[in-house]
């Protein structure tokens, strides 16, 4: 009877230890804040990412016109170097999205930050055009790259009601960036040289970064690596139209950018106030990345940037009547304006659109890389018709291909909702 007793106590014992477990309440979900502290950290974090990668690829158009006063090649040739500092930025990122997944957070901070100030750096002692090529183009394209996926995946992690506003607002840090750089180097370029403007440029980003290195924080870790590429995305009609709406739209959007600057001073514009008209384009389009972005959380993304497009075919083609001053201006602002949901828009399009959450950072990847090829081979192109052809025939072309991406989005909308308008699409 002993060893009865002593063989039914230990099963005696787990039953009851199941049923404390079980009675026990599971843990609490790790939910998303969408605030505090913590939270607005990151996206501080994130607009000063962006102030320092896309606000220098908006800032190009003051070195575009500083060269082609100052070196032989042609506008063409000159705006290759902006085109792939450009696309490096968008084609890094597919590489750069992996590592993110796999907990790299800090060293791509670390090591895109070092390439963007690096770079920087050699741009002021470049005096040849290769050299020019190899630090503002290639190496600060590659720091750009590998910070760009930082800067959109963070505030994914911290926000989901206000996701969208909270990426507009970190978006518009590459608007000010447009909007500041440009002046510092109007200002000092004149009183102590090419060299030591472009070393207090990357002073400055220097420091901005060393700030985003101590706020930003990851969350939570992806379960899975992300793949490179997602094949089913290739039979997903959506995507593909939307992926080729990127494609040219990038392929017009960038052309007032790098050269009005270059075209005011060739209708007479006062050159002093020429070198604003940059700063105004990139204020318009401060604005234009947080607004949508705001809207886009309550009627929908696509909804949002298909007027936007539309809206900024029509001012590039009304570009070509543009001659004086004021209307220069009125035109910057608002090109600036409704051009501006290109960079903050689409990634939420693309959580729109994915038929699965868990291949959104995969066809992000590729649909940027898609869109990257069009802001390799724009504003060469438009620089070459410039250069043969003259300012009409560049304009023209920019406005085309943004109107062909408004068609295309009408596409994506439609081989999604079909033509229903009521949708939050």
């Amino acid at each position: 009877m002993g060893n009865e007793t002593l063989e039914l106590e230990p099963d005696r014992l787990s039953i009851t230890t199941l049923q404390l477990e079980a009675q026990v309440p599971p843990p609490a979900p790790d939910e998303i804040p969408n605030g505090g502290l913590t939270a607005w950290l990151q996206v501080l974090g994130s607009f000063i990412l962006f102030f320092n990668t896309w606000g220098i690829v908006n800032t190009f158009g003051t070195f575009q016109t500083y060269y082609s006063l100052n070196l032989p090649q042609s506008d063409s040739d000159i705006a290759w170097i902006g085109s792939i500092a450009a696309f490096l930025l968008l084609l890094v990122g597919i590489g750069a999205g992996p590592l993110y997944d796999a907990g790299y957070f800090k060293q791509l901070l670390l090591f895109g930050s070092f390439f963007v100030v690096f770079g920087m750096m050699m741009t002021s002692i470049a005096t040849q055009y290769w050299q020019f090529m190899l630090s503002q183009g290639i190496c600060m394209g590659l720091g750009n790259g590998l910070l760009f996926v930082p800067s959109v995946a963070i505030v994914s992690q911290w926000f989901t009601t206000r996701k969208a506003f909270a990426t507009g607002i970190a978006a518009a840090g590459s608007s000010l960036g447009g909007v500041i750089y440009p002046i510092i180097f109007h200002k000092l370029q004149p009183k102590i040289g090419f060299g030591w403007t472009t070393r207090v440029i990357a002073f400055i980003m220097f420091a901005l970064l060393c700030i985003s290195s101590s706020v930003m924080r990851v969350r939570s870790q992806p379960k899975a690596a992300r793949a490179l590429l997602d094949l089913s995305a290739f039979q997903d009609s959506a995507f593909l139209l939307f992926s080729g709406a990127m494609f040219f739209g990038f392929v017009g959007l960038y052309t007032p950018f790098f050269y009005i600057q270059v075209y005011a001073l060739e209708k007479g514009v006062d050159p002093n106030f020429a070198f604003y008209l940059l700063s105004l384009l990139n204020v318009g389009s401060i604005f234009g990345r947080i607004i949508p972005n705001r809207l886009a959380d309550h009627i929908g993304p696509l909804n949002v940037i298909i007027p936007g497009t539309i809206i900024t075919a029509i001012l590039a083609f009304g570009w070509i009547g543009i001659v004086s001053t004021p209307s220069l201006i009125i035109f910057a602002l608002l090109y600036g304006f409704f051009s501006g949901s290109y960079v903050s828009v689409p990634p939420t399009v693309l959580m729109v659109i994915s038929p699965d959450l868990k291949v959104v950072g995969t066809r992000m990847g590729m649909c940027f890389a898609i869109g990257g090829c069009g802001l390799l081979i724009g504003t060469p192109i438009a620089g070459l018709l410039i250069t043969k052809y003259g300012f009409i025939a560049a304009i023209t072309f920019s406005a085309a291909a943004v109107l062909a991406a408004f068609v295309l989005m009408v596409g994506t909308r439609v081989s999604r909702v079909g033509w229903v308008v009521k949708s939050i699409e």
